[in-house]
């Protein structure tokens, strides 16, 4: 009964750990780091995208999240040429549902006052082949981007949290406790299967 026990808890921590693994490498909501090609995804249509920091990193490209607070060139680079044609706007808002890397569009739906929570807004427009906008950063902390991309009635929305001031460090203490956790219930468990066998004989 022990053995079943600390078995399921051992599925259980592996089962977490996967999810946060997923979370954290595969990107942040529809931005996707793909084999070192950055992804943005709008409803079904994509467009490469990467952010730039000349004033403090020159030509160096960025994902999603950026090392600290300067000025930031977004850059989305067109997949689909159906994005050439439709009106695009861009929104940048503080994380004030406070889920950080796991913000998604329902969550921003739920703000009763968007508004108040946009830091920048770039009204929609057509622009052919390539999408840009510049902010200046001058603070610290979690934002949200939201792209929406549309055609007639229909609208498409990406939504990509990210943090600015970000250390590097991430979830990964989290992973190691997770880790070393987990290796010390498997021990424990064939340590405790060792004496079963070595009483039952």
């Amino acid at each position: 009964m022990k053995s079943r026990r600390y078995s399921v808890l051992v599925k259980t921590c592996s089962a977490i750990l996967v999810l946060m693994l997923s979370g954290e490498l595969l990107g942040h909501g529809n931005v996707v780091d793909d084999n070192d090609i950055c992804q943005i995804e709008v409803g079904f249509l994509k467009a490469h995208f990467k952010i730039y920091l000349p004033l403090t990193h020159k030509r160096k490209e960025f994902c999603e999240d950026l090392p600290a607070p300067s000025e930031s060139v977004f850059v989305m680079e067109y997949e689909h040429d159906l994005l050439s044609s439709m009106l695009i706007d861009f929104r940048i808002i503080r994380d004030v549902t406070g889920l950080k890397a796991f913000a998604r569009e329902e969550h921003i739906l739920a703000i009763d006052d968007l508004d108040a929570a946009t830091v920048f807004y770039k009204p929609a427009v057509i622009e052919p082949d390539v999408f840009s906008i510049v902010y200046q950063f001058d603070e610290a902390d979690w934002y949200i981007g939201i792209v929406r991309a549309s055609l007639g009635e229909e609208i498409f929305t990406a939504v990509f949290p990210f943090e600015v001031g970000f250390t590097g460090i991430g979830y990964w203490p989290f992973f190691a406790v997770l880790i070393c956790f987990l290796i010390s219930l498997v021990w424990y468990e064939k340590r405790y299967r060792k004496r079963k066998l070595y009483a039952d004989h």
